[in-house]
């Protein structure tokens, strides 16, 4: 029997990756510091920032895999924040401690701002990593002791490198939800001229291709993205067609990030090298995004009704 422990579980990710994890026949084990009720797992209440938390969770669990994705992503702080600080040295003894109670397998959630920007398209060990911000120079710093130490001790491990992504859920600060808050409220949509290029996979995805990661037999890092490259205008301009309202798109309204580069895409050969495709076009992604948040602002609430569990990666 897979026994895996999911971090994060709570999570914008985490929370689809526990129903695809329960689907794939996993036995399912989250840990954080919310309490989860969700029928098919065994919740542990837990702060991996409070020393020996780790030896004590993963004592409990006893997982042969480990799918972490606990982080602080705060919006619009955590790519400075001294907390990153905090979550790699949290993330190493996990990673420790999981090895030391007879760990077999473990994926990490990394990110393309591991990558120095400026390159047409982000391929694993070609493109080179020098990141440009706190937040990527640990998730980086994480992914090279990870893989190190995993090999010194025997042990698998893969690092997914999640590029953008978007969803039910989202902090309402990032652009598809707060175009969409606006458009749904009758306000003017202020966007930059969305010109940059991006790479964009629904959450339910991203879930996905972190769980087909940790069922294969990949090692090292792995790109998660769509494959299909687009502009930001283009997501907004989606965004303001489910909605009946490009009238209250307002492009160019904010001025672009001088340090936001114009192209920020992967490449997803590793990722297809293990048969995983998205299910969700962006069109149809955007789409049910927009019902959810519609759904979400009519009843006040972020509750909305339990779905069916996503299926294993095909």
């Amino acid at each position: 029997m897979k026994r895996v422990l999911v971090t994060g579980a709570a999570g914008f990710i985490g929370r689809n990756a526990v129903r695809c994890l329960i689907a794939g026949g996993y036995t399912v084990h989250t840990a954080g510091r919310k309490p989860l009720e969700s029928a098919g797992i065994t919740h542990h209440a837990a702060d991996l920032l409070r020393p020996g938390e780790s030896a004590r969770l993963v004592d409990a669990a006893r997982p042969t895999h480990l799918l972490h994705l606990a982080w602080n992503v705060e919006h619009g702080k955590y790519w400075t924040s001294p907390a990153n600080l905090q979550w790699m040295e949290a993330s190493l003894c996990l990673l420790r401690d999981f090895v030391a109670f007879g760990g077999k397998r473990c994926v990490t959630a990394g990110t393309c701002a591991e990558y120095e920007w400026g390159h047409d398209t982000c391929v694993e060990g070609e493109t080179p990593l020098k990141p440009a911000t706190l937040y990527g120079v640990c998730k980086h710093s994480l992914q090279i002791t990870q893989s190190a130490f995993c090999r010194s001790a025997g042990v698998s491990s893969a690092w997914g490198r999640i590029f953008h992504l978007y969803g039910p859920h989202e902090q309402e600060q990032r652009l598809v939800p707060s175009v969409t808050a606006s458009l749904l409220r009758a306000e003017p949509a202020l966007c930059t001229s969305g010109l940059q290029i991006r790479d964009f996979l629904h959450v339910e995805d991203v879930a996905r291709a972190l769980v087909a990661i940790l069922a294969s037999n990949l090692e090292g890092p792995v790109n998660i993205g769509s494959g299909n490259p687009v502009r930001l205008r283009e997501v907004v301009d989606t965004l303001g067609q489910i909605t009946g309202r490009t009238d209250l798109l307002r492009p160019g309204a904010i001025p672009a990030n001088p340090n936001d580069p114009h192209r920020l895409i992967p490449d997803i050969a590793r990722l297809r090298s293990i048969g995983f495709m998205p299910r969700f076009s962006l069109e149809t992604g955007l789409r049910e995004t927009v019902d959810w948040w519609r759904k979400t602002k009519r009843s006040g609430t972020e509750t909305v009704l339990p779905r069916a569990p996503l299926s294993p990666a095909e």
